[in-house]
């Protein structure tokens, strides 16, 4: 068995196995990673060969670091990473370079039917209708997003939201609410099988999926790091946020929202940011959480945009998509069935 793990940030650990009556064996270990002494790689070996195939992540990382010389040097990877490429391994995982990427940046459309759309693409690719693909958000509308499972009052001021014309929709996946005004934001949105993320926890996996990106944004001299469980942010704060949802059909949704340009002191009155708890010094504070992109790299959002879309296109060879007549009409019944609905929207009230 054959396995592969690109250390977010840091570097790509492989590693090659075979399983014999249910436990690892014929282990190795190589990579572009760096370690000292010499002697830790055969030490790392040994400590892997002989545990049982049904061993979790963080049982192999205890072993490989229990069998690491005191003066070990590991550098661009971790016990961790190790842990995560022999799950990869043994749960026959696929990489990046596996599949033919599609990159979609269509026209826009409500943000409604950009949520109806990250069901349908996500189940095109579960199905084998769809190639997995990358696809950049336009929209002309503005929107709060709010996660699956919050409630609408609690997260949104409906005065608020009403004076600067926010409607509010709700989409599928977990985590926070977003304040999305028109050509203030950058949002993508990954479909993947989900082999792509095999062997890895759902916090690993937020920050695979999301590596071409923090390297697009380092590249225009952005300091970008990702923080767990699921914030993309800089020295100077955060940048935005990602979300994800697993299908029933082996598919996985994950898309991120960046601020490029936010006006902060609108951002606390149309979100309810426990203003009730806050002093106009924690508003200030509060509207300085996200930081825009425009500030870090004085372009223009289309620029940024670009930048994003080459990067991606370089590190796994995608070739330029489209949305299908049929996608878009799956998505409208969807826009008219649930996501406009009452009853979707308010199904935490």
């Amino acid at each position: 068995m054959h396995g592969e793990y690109k250390v977010p940030g840091g570097k790509l650990v492989v590693v090659d196995l075979d399983v014999l009556d249910g436990v690892i064996a014929n282990f190795r270990l190589a990579g572009d990673f760096f370690l000292e002494p010499d002697s830790a790689l055969e030490a790392i070996d040994r400590a892997v060969n002989g545990l049982p195939e049904t061993a979790d992540g963080a049982t192999i990382a205890k072993a490989v670091r229990g069998a690491l010389p005191a003066d070990a040097a590991l550098l661009g990877f971790s016990p961790e990473a190790v842990g995560v490429t022999v799950r990869r391994a043994l749960a026959r995982a696929t990489s990046w370079s596996d599949y033919d990427w599609q990159l979609v940046h269509s026209k826009a459309v409500p943000p409604v039917t950009h949520l109806a759309l990250d069901e349908v693409l996500a189940n095109e690719v579960g199905a084998g209708r769809r190639k997995p693909t990358l696809r950049i958000w336009e929209w002309d509308q503005n929107a709060v997003v709010i996660g699956s499972f919050q409630s609408v009052k609690n997260e949104v001021d409906p005065e608020g939201a009403a004076k600067y014309g926010f409607d509010v929709v709700r989409r599928i996946s977990g985590g926070g609410a977003m304040m999305m005004e028109k050509g203030s934001i950058v949002t993508y949105s990954l479909y993947v099988p989900a082999e792509l993320v095999q062997g890895m926890t759902f916090a690993e996996s937020y920050a695979y999926l999301d590596e071409w990106a923090i390297e697009a944004l380092r590249s225009l001299g952005v300091d970008a790091v990702y923080v767990p469980l699921n914030d993309i942010a800089s020295s100077k704060g955060k940048i935005g946020g990602a979300a994800q949802k697993r299908f029933g059909n082996g598919a996985v949704l994950h898309h991120v929202t960046m601020s490029y340009d936010m006006d902060g002191q609108k951002m606390v009155e149309v979100l309810r940011i426990g203003r009730e708890k806050l002093s106009d010094k924690g508003i200030a504070s509060a509207a300085k959480r996200v930081d825009p992109l425009r500030s870090q790299t004085g372009l223009s959002r289309a620029e940024i945009i670009e930048r994003m879309k080459q990067t991606f296109t370089s590190m796994y060879g995608a070739t330029p998509g489209d949305i299908t007549a049929d996608e878009y009409a799956q998505a409208e019944k969807l826009v008219a069935e649930k996501f406009s609905t009452p009853e979707w929207l308010n199904r935490v009230p």
